[in-house]
């Protein structure tokens, strides 16, 4: 069966290739079979002794057609079922040509890609020889495909970088080898891989030329350092700068102020207050220009602890009042009832951008007055921040422009008020710092208003307090005569503890509502006129049992009428006003004075302290020396590291060791910081009691703070330094056992 097969193969692939000859055999063999028969049945026929019988003949003709239509029945038959079969073959055979063409031209498309992509593609065996190159790797390789393969091939490595593998065994790693055409950093992905079932794997190499991306990422780390470096260096001219100005300003300040404490002529005394004052200034420029620096070297660092809100405020409206009372208005706060008591936040940094905004608002405010609201934000945890005055107000134009650096409204304004126009800049970049905004609504003539919200989260033991109890004035009127933004205010507090308030601003008005009904209490404000608020104290004195007068810090020695029942100083404390309101009715104040009772018992003297200053500078020893003899102590100079370490070696030795150290960071040959080790290394050696070792530093960055702390310091003093300062550094040291005093 398969020898037959395979000649009927053979004979199809013949005529196949051969069309005419087999046509022709086959023509030839017809023929001859034709003629032949054709030829004997006539000649048998027309023979004597054929025996020719028509009879005989019809029927073996018509068998024989019989069997020809048969055998020709049968023939089409299989050729119909022969054509079925072509024609499915055919089918089958144009959808596997369809196929064959799409497959190629994938394979083309592969083979395409594969080889005219960017990445580089080698493949090669277990003997390093490649079997493959795509056209990226023979151009930067600078040769034929047909040159490569076979051969061992590889760029020389100038620089190997960073190797790592991942989990399916793919190792990736970056190298700088030399081309051609100069050297190039190349990002290498290798792996094995097996193109044919039984043969070995071979290690394929993708790699992607990332020269560019390095250079860019080497530059973009170099600028990095540089910029760092730059940081650096700003901050140690920030260190020295600060040292270098602060240095001779503690001596005119601190020099000043020791000569408004001798006597002097009045015209003596002015000059020194004005040697002070100037003094003052420069050194609040300079804070301004140091902070500046200090926000762009990034080193604006923020704490996070709790603080009193309204203590804050308070004290912030008590040290501006001076100034604003100066000019013959008022600045008054009110810090709703609301918020909490302790919040968490940074203190100092929020005090110097309210001491700003305050302060520029009496600046530019002749009349009128300055108020600062604390009330809750529009967020949860955020407080908002009003400080509003009644000034000159600012053109829309300039309302964004005064929030960059070195500018102003305009140049009428900075001539008139000077200033270096930095306050707003460094506010701004301070709120925003803490995550707040800051904004402002003003028009020229009608004031303006500043708004800081930040998010200050209330602290842990303040959930539910308040500052003071607030006294229950439901029911019960309240008279206040008075004028002015304090005036408002203390009616709006009122109200929110429920008195029925009466603002009046006339006297005669005033006069006639008093007898109308009777009033819980009467508040008076001796900024009206001194007779004035005499007669209406003498006036409510029948309707009203508490009568209280307002008072400035200017007017308090001044001699009150005793038909005042108590008075309270402008800029007014809340818990002061609640605590007057709570008080029983009538108190006796026959001989009232403004000035609070002392303490009938003395208070035993202070301790004399011997302390040991370590101060290069002979015009701070100098200052230092008087400041500490003024409050009764004794001191002993040393003039640099190693004579204050040795003095206070030979004391501790001596049985009479000193009570506190104040120790300078910047001195010749053993600076603050190592002098400071060195004492708390021969402390810890013998066992000894820690001396108060306190920084006289002129630097206010944090990691100078850092430095002291770590040195084993109890604190710090930052120049310029007063008699105040010193005293409540020596309390503070008291109050925490360290000093005893």
């Amino acid at each position: 069966m398969g020898r037959t097969f395979r000649i009927k193969v053979r004979m199809r692939r013949f005529r196949r290739q051969h069309p005419r000859i087999a046509f022709a055999i086959r023509s030839f063999m017809i023929f001859s079979a034709t003629f032949g028969g054709a030829y004997g049945f006539v000649s048998g026929s027309r023979s004597e002794n054929s025996g020719y019988d028509p009879n005989a003949f019809a029927i073996g003709a018509s068998f024989l057609f019989a069997l020809a239509c048969l055998g020709l029945a049968t023939l089409s038959m299989r050729l119909r079922f022969v054509n079925k079969r072509m024609r499915t073959l055919a089918a089958h055979n144009e959808v596997l040509i369809d196929r064959n063409w799409e497959l190629k031209e994938a394979e083309e498309r592969a083979r395409s890609l594969f080889e005219q992509q960017g990445d580089l593609i080698v493949l090669r065996d277990h003997q390093g020889r490649i079997t493959f190159a795509n056209d990226a790797y023979c151009a930067l390789a600078g040769q034929a495909r047909g040159a490569l393969v076979g051969t061992r091939f590889d760029f020389d490595v100038l620089e190997q970088g960073d190797s790592a593998r991942e989990s399916n065994g793919t190792r990736i790693h970056d190298q700088k080898i030399t081309t051609p055409h100069g050297a190039r950093w190349i990002a290498w992905r290798e792996g094995y891989v097996r193109l044919d079932a039984g043969q070995a794997a071979e290690l394929q190499s993708v790699g992607r030329d990332v020269t560019d991306r390095t250079e860019t990422e080497r530059a973009l780390s170099e600028a990095r350092d540089q910029a760092d470096a730059a940081n650096r260096a700003k901050s140690r001219f920030l260190a020295m700068a600060s040292h270098e100005i602060r240095t001779p300003l503690n001596g005119i300040i601190g020099m000043g102020g020791l000569l408004l404490d001798t006597n002097l002529t009045p015209e003596q005394a002015t000059y020194a207050r004005a040697v002070k004052t100037s003094g003052e200034a420069l050194m609040a420029l300079i804070e301004e220009l140091l902070d500046y620096s200090k926000i762009e070297a990034g080193k604006l660092d923020l704490e996070q602890r709790p603080f009193a809100l309204s203590t804050l405020i308070e004290e912030i409206t008590e040290l501006l009042a001076p100034r604003a009372q100066a000019k013959q208005f008022e600045i008054a706060a009110y810090v709703d009832e609301r918020l909490p008591l302790e919040v968490v936040g940074d203190a100092a940094r929020l005090r110097q951008v309210l001491l700003n905004l305050a302060g520029n608002a009496i600046k530019f405010t002749a009349s009128g007055g300055v108020a600062l609201i604390v009330e809750p934000g529009i967020w949860p945890n955020e407080i908002s921040f009003l400080v509003r005055d009644t000034g000159i107000g600012i053109a829309a134009e300039a309302q964004q422009r005064i929030f960059r650096e070195f500018e102003q409204a305009d140049e009428r304004v900075a001539r008139t008020y000077g200033g270096t126009g930095l306050g707003l800049a460094i506010s701004e970049r301070i709120v925003k710092r803490m995550g707040g905004r800051i904004t402002l609504t003003s028009e020229p003539g009608k004031g303006a208003t500043f708004e800081v919200a930040v998010p200050l989260a209330p602290s842990q033991g303040s959930t539910g307090q308040t500052t003071f109890p607030s006294p229950d004035l439901s029911g019960k009127s309240i008279l206040l005569i008075a004028e002015g933004i304090e005036a408002s205010l203390i009616a709006r507090r009122l109200e929110r503890w429920g008195g029925q308030t009466c603002l009046v601003t006339d006297a005669t008005v005033a006069e006639a509502l008093l007898p109308e009904r009777s009033w819980h209490a009467v508040l008076v404000d001796r900024a009206i006129g001194p007779a004035i608020a005499d007669r209406l104290g003498e006036a409510a004195r029948a309707h009203a049992p508490q009568r209280l007068v307002l008072l400035t810090s200017s007017s308090r020695h001044e001699k009150l009428s005793p038909a005042f029942t108590g008075f309270l100083v402008k800029p007014l404390r809340a818990a002061s006003l609640a605590a007057r309101l709570a008080l029983a009715p009538e108190i006796p104040s026959p001989d009232l004075a403004p000035e609070p009772p002392g303490d009938s018992t003395r208070a035993a003297p202070p301790k004399v302290l011997s302390i040991l200053v370590a101060e290069d500078n002979e015009i701070n020893a100098l200052l230092m020396r008087s400041l500490l003899t003024k409050l009764g102590h004794r001191v002993v100079i040393a003039v640099h590291g190693e004579a204050a370490l040795e003095s206070w070696l030979a004391a501790a030795s001596a049985g009479t060791p000193y009570d506190l150290v104040l120790m300078d960071i910047q001195m010749p040959q053993l600076d603050g910081i190592e002098a400071t080790k060195r004492i708390r290394a021969h402390e810890a050696a013998t066992g000894g009691h820690n001396t108060p070792i306190l920084a006289l530093t002129a630097n206010t960055l944090a990691e100078d703070r850092y430095a002291c702390f770590e040195a084993g310091m109890n604190g710090f003093l930052i120049k310029p330094l007063d008699r105040d300062k010193l005293d409540e550094a020596l309390a503070g040291l008291a109050a925490s056992r360290h000093l005893a005093i």
